[in-house]
């Protein structure tokens, strides 16, 4: 089987880290059940929404990302059983790709440069199953999918959900 996994907000936790800089910058305590739908920026005072876009292009922000809860030990035993596929948008802030490759690297030194998929858009993506995030990167892939859950897809429909790492590995190990 042909697998390609997302990377943000399915292997990494940008929410947590958005939340992180987010408190540390106005002096806040918000936590993830704090936000029941949409992205972080849609839940911070309006004023603020500008200072939370603006995470993803600091330097460092995506090679400090948390690895999810499983994330590690369950993607190397699909990528044990299966043909595994890291499949991420890298080319929309500045320094993602490189600390992308970098955080890989690092936390699944086992997936190999010929198994990363650094892109845009992911409507090219042709094998068995993508696992991601994000609605608008499934409705165009061809094979089976599995949504992982995340606050700014909690309305989305039509999809098979996944909650967490372990539910993956009872699905497809």
């Amino acid at each position: 089987m042909t697998i390609f996994v997302d990377m943000d907000e399915v292997l990494a936790d940008t929410y947590g880290k958005h939340i992180e800089l987010y408190n540390k910058e106005f002096n806040k305590n918000l936590t993830l059940h704090d936000i029941t739908s949409g992205e972080i920026w849609d839940n911070v005072p309006s004023n603020h929404k500008e200072d939370v876009l603006k995470h993803a292009c600091i330097p460092g922000f995506f090679r400090s990302l948390t690895p999810m809860k499983d994330a590690i030990e369950v993607m190397e035993a699909l990528y044990k059983k299966h043909q595994v596929y890291i499949a991420t948008a890298a080319t929309q802030f500045p320094s993602s790709l490189k600390e992308k490759c970098d955080w890989l690297d690092e936390h699944m030194p086992f997936i190999t440069w010929q198994h990363r998929i650094l892109c845009g858009d992911k409507f090219i993506l042709n094998g068995d199953l993508l696992i991601d995030d994000r609605v608008y990167n499934l409705e165009n892939f061809k094979g089976d999918t599995l949504l992982y859950n995340s606050p700014h897809n909690v309305n989305e429909t039509g999809y098979t959900r996944v909650s967490n790492w372990q539910e993956i590995a009872n699905k497809l190990l």
